[in-house]
């Protein structure tokens, strides 16, 4: 998947969600941490990082990256919740 981009990650890849905070991470899929995502509130949100094991291509970057912010992690929630619908 090496031209993957943010719309294009597959529910069942592997992940791990952190928190610059220290908390417990969440170890299981990219569907899993975007369902958590959604469960978080504010400031959880605002401190969650989503590590990848494919890295993927961000818009207006030359490399691809390993760690999503919170506002591509709120993309995947927002992608997962209009497929479920």
């Amino acid at each position: 998947m090496a031209g993957a981009t943010l719309a294009e990650i597959p529910w069942d890849q592997a992940a791990t969600m952190i928190d610059l905070e220290g908390r417990v991470p969440i170890i299981g899929t990219i569907r899993e941490c975007a369902l958590h995502f959604t469960l978080y509130k504010p400031h959880a949100r605002e401190n969650a990082r989503l590590l990848l094991t494919v890295p993927v291509h961000r818009e207006g970057r030359a490399t691809r990256t390993w760690l999503l912010e919170p506002a591509e992690i709120a993309v995947l929630a927002a992608r997962l919740n209009e497929e479920e619908q």
